[in-house]
């Protein structure tokens, strides 16, 4: 839904306890004991007929008799009560609520009658059947948990209220605070996303994580998501990792993209680190919470005990981290302060006897060397040195837990000798953990969050690849077609002249109708093959090596007519029903070094659309060798899909087996990327294998599988659950005598904006971020750049000549999706011949094709340029409320003014 009216929820200044009880033991006692306990410094009017005082206040029969509005109202009575307690809240002016209360379901209607009641006031509504909510900074525990929870800066969501209340009882033991507790029950109203939109901007709240059971809209969700991890860490367990997934017949890849391996995928692209265990939750978020998400996260390890330092690495190869090869240089520079019998590799054994000065150098060598990106240093106790001097020589080096720039994670093995030094280590604000598992698990959480932060800012372009190589109107016609026949699936040739529509290389096919014309077709093609294959045509089989449709190998025209003969006769016997279209007759591809894999596409019950790639071939489902992601995908995320599978590393090459053609894998990704998000028919493909060595990439075989209602529906696919570029937002205009192209800005763009900059006076920068502005970092280039297209779009535009950047527009829409701020900026050299209009006019037809019903943009009061253009646009201008120096400009998207 929105975030509006849920700032009641947080800081209410009022609170009603309906359902609260004097009955020792009762929920409604609890919950009032948790409300005076926390110390709520607003009015609290507890409200039940069945008392005139509860807990030392006075209590009112109903809620039509409390003297004054509640901001917020905590209800615990029984369930048939519910929607009538709302509408007289809503009535009496209160907007928020903690529904505790079980058993309002969809079956008894009471769900859906609360809702109706909520509905006309926009009242929000936490739960119901919830533990409840805790902010600590409010004073306010408006919950039955066991504990009051201290004050602090991580933010717990939690879909489980059992999880919730273990995790605040972990946390007292811990000396853990929290922002706020949001107990999130059964979702009626309230869900994991708007919790994240109120959280994102909540300058209490450093980090967030997060235990989820069930994403309901996961569009939502993740663009939630995407705003949150964008701003600050945000960890998540998400429960049934091991639910058995649905599989689907009619390809592999809807066997092999179990739910579980989506979820991952969603939560990566989303930025967001997954962990297993509550016990991970809250050093996953301390370990990620220090530093800054890296390129590359390979580990340097620096120990005086060789057997932990194997341990360490053991544990780091069990989490697919990348070990640091030292450079010549470090190995040289290690040579003149260690013992010679050093271990002259990573991890740098310092040797038993390391003293602190000794312990010290190897450190900054270390960290020094360009292939170290994480650093663990690591000490076991020995009564040659002591493990407090070696700590203190370590901190010594540290700058905010980092040393030469880089994440410093240290072991200090033991207990009581290593107590002291553990001490020294934290006070130096170093990460500190106590084994060489806890150390590695550490570094795999910065690594994982780091390439989960890398997908996040990646937004693919509307066009993956060559743009010429995809012809649309082809597939449109034959899905079009397959849909007229009534059919869902397409055969062989036609599911290869789809993907050979889109650039993906393919044998020549040709179909001959009997045995007869597979001899004729054959002699043409053995006049440039040396061999070729005979497979089955019908639409009854999908897989045809499953009925012995397939002969390979042939060398005459002969051969092929009794290949044919030989698969109608498996056919027949294996269902003598069964009707053939035909046989496909191709050359045979013999690429003796070439890998087999898989590419394919199936529909998750959740996120839609998804991507798989992996090892492919016959035997696809019993080596399982597979990854999953999230379309649309661009060569960066098409590059991390690959690098997620065991066969990825081997398509590298290693030895003498050259490696395959990585562009050509790429691009066939981005291809099927591309297809989904061109067409919504699209239920589920295959392409496997497809041949990849250092030649090239070609697909043998394919199978799609389409929806014929939805052969007719344009793209782009609505199903996705992160929305693509929106390539039909792209203009070509002439303003003055110059030609602009005005299209949606691409990661790519981050390159023109030095330039522009450049040639954009200082005090026309200023006028735009209403502050002088003398650099803009490289990060706040990528921020600009890449932006999720569900809340947020800019429009630059380019000039015809010379592709240079002239200006952008730029509009980011408040989580209720109803009013959006926008910003505008023009080069210097090109303003006051229009561009700045034409940039807002298109901004404000997409804002209002988008569904919004209102554009604001806050400007310095001394910007008459912009204000006086404003004006003229039909935009009415108003003061700040809270800043004199700022004029508000605010257009009306369903006015006439909007017209103009």
């Amino acid at each position: 839904m929105t975030i509006r009216n849920l700032h009641h929820a947080i800081d209410p200044k009022s609170l009603a306890v309906i359902g609260a009880s004097s009955r020792q033991g009762s929920l409604g006692r609890v919950v009032i004991d948790n409300v005076r306990g926390m110390g709520f410094e607003g009015e609290i009017w507890p409200v039940n007929p069945k008392y005139s005082e509860v807990a030392g206040l006075r209590c009112y029969a109903r809620v039509t008799d409390i003297p004054g509005v509640p901001d917020l109202a905590v209800i615990i009575t029984p369930p048939h009560t519910i929607p009538g307690l709302i509408r007289d809240l809503g009535e009496r002016g209160t907007r928020a609520a903690v529904v505790i209360t079980a058993g309002l379901s969809k079956e008894n209607g009471l769900r859906q009658a609360m809702l109706n009641a909520a509905k006309p006031k926009l009242f929000r509504i936490i739960g119901p059947n919830t533990v409840g909510l805790i902010v600590p900074s409010a004073k306010l525990n408006a919950s039955f948990a066991h504990l009051q929870p201290q004050a602090g800066d991580i933010a717990l969501l939690s879909q489980s209220g059992a999880i919730a209340t273990s995790l605040i009882d972990w946390a007292a033991d811990n000396n853990v605070g929290f922002s706020q507790i949001i107990s999130l029950g059964d979702m009626a109203d309230v869900d994991a996303a708007d919790c994240l939109d109120l959280l994102a901007g909540d300058p209490k709240t450093r980090a967030i994580i997060m235990y989820l059971e069930a994403v309901p809209n996961p569009r939502k969700f993740l663009s939630a998501a995407r705003a949150a991890a964008r701003l600050k860490p945000v960890v998540a367990i998400k429960s049934g990792r091991h639910a058995e997934a649905a599989k689907a017949a009619a390809t592999h890849t809807g066997a092999l993209s179990g739910a579980d391996r989506v979820v991952d995928a969603a939560l990566r692209r989303a930025g967001v680190l997954r962990i297993e265990s509550l016990g991970e939750l809250f050093n996953a978020t301390e370990t990620i919470g220090r530093f800054a998400p890296l390129r590359r996260a390979r580990a340097a390890i620096v120990t005086n005990g060789g057997g932990a330092g194997v341990l360490a690495v053991d544990r780091l190869m069990d989490f697919d981290c990348e070990l640091a090869e030292l450079s010549v240089e470090t190995i040289r520079a290690l040579d003149q302060v260690l013992p010679a019998n050093w271990s002259r590799a990573n991890p740098v054994d310092v040797i038993g006897d390391a003293s602190p000065e000794r312990y010290r150098a190897a450190t900054e060598i270390v960290a020094r060397d360009p292939a170290a990106d994480i650093l663990i240093v690591m000490n076991c106790p020995t009564g040659l040195a002591s493990p407090l001097h070696a700590a203190r020589a370590v901190a010594s080096l540290s700058q905010s837990g980092t040393i030469a720039g880089k994440p410093v994670l240290t072991c200090w093995l033991g207990s009581r000798t290593a107590r002291e030094g553990r001490q020294a280590l934290q006070e130096a604000k170093l990460a500190s953990y106590d084994t060489p598992a806890d150390v590695a698990l550490a570094a795999s959480y910065i690594a994982n969050w780091s390439r989960a932060q890398e997908s996040l800012v990646r937004v693919p372009p509307s066009r993956a690849g060559d743009e010429t190589l995809h012809d649309s109107e082809t597939v449109k016609a034959i899905f079009q077609r397959v849909a007229s026949e009534g059919r869902r699936m397409l055969n062989e040739p036609e599911a290869k002249a789809v993907i050979a529509a889109y650039g993906i290389a393919t044998p020549t096919t040709l179909v001959a109708a009997s045995p007869e014309e597979t001899e004729e077709a054959a002699a043409e093609l053995l006049a440039s093959s040396a061999r070729i294959v005979v497979k089955l045509v019908a639409k009854a089989v999908s897989h045809k090596s499953d009925v012995g449709g397939v002969v390979l190998d042939i060398a005459t025209a002969a051969a092929a007519r009794e290949a044919a003969e030989t698969i109608a006769a498996r056919l027949k016997a294996h269902d003598p029903s069964a009707a053939i279209e035909g046989f496909a007759v191709q050359p045979m591809i013999e690429r003796r070094r070439a890998w087999e894999l898989i590419l394919g596409t199936n529909r998750d019950p959740v996120f839609g659309p998804i991507i798989l790639f992996g090892s492919g071939g016959v035997s696809v489902e019993v080596v399982a060798d597979t990854a999953v992601a999230l379309p649309p995908l661009d060569n960066v995320l098409a590059g991390d899909l690959i690098d997620r599978t065991r066969i990825g590393r081997l398509l590298a090459g290693f030895r003498d087996q050259p490696g395959a053609h990585r562009p050509a894998i790429l691009s066939a990704l981005c291809a099927l990327s591309q297809m989904i998000v061109d067409f919504p028919a699209i239920v589920s493909m295959d392409i496997n294998p497809l041949l990849a060595d250092e030649d090239g990439a070609i697909a043998l075989d394919a199978r799609i599988e389409i929806d014929p209602e939805a052969a007719t529906v344009p793209g782009p696919n609505s199903d996705l659950a992160i929305r693509p570029y929106p390539a039909g937002w792209e203009r070509d205009v002439i303003v003055g005598e110059r030609a602009y192209h005005i299209r949606p800005i691409k990661p790519s763009d981050a390159g023109l904006y030095p330039t522009f900059f450049a040639r954009t006076a200082a005090d026309d920068i200023r006028l735009r971020f209403l502050a002088p502005r003398k650099s803009f970092p490289h990060q706040m280039l990528v921020r600009l750049t890449q932006i999720d297209y569900e809340r947020e779009m800019a429009f630059i535009a380019l000039e015809r000549e010379g592709g240079d950047l002239a200006g952008i527009a730029r509009l980011y829409a408040d989580p209720d999706h109803e009013t959006a701020e926008y910003g505008l900026l023009v080069r210097t050299d090109l303003q006051g011949h229009g561009l700045g209009w034409a940039l807002l006019a298109h901004l404000r037809d997409y804002a209002a094709a988008d569904g919004l019903k209102c554009i604001e943009g806050i400007m310095l009061s001394e910007n008459s340029k912009m204000l006086r253009m404003c004006r003229e646009f039909g935009f009415s201008i108003r003061q700040h409320p809270s800043d004199p120096r700022l004029q508000v400009a605010s257009l009306d998207l369903n006015s006439d003014s909007a017209d103009g």
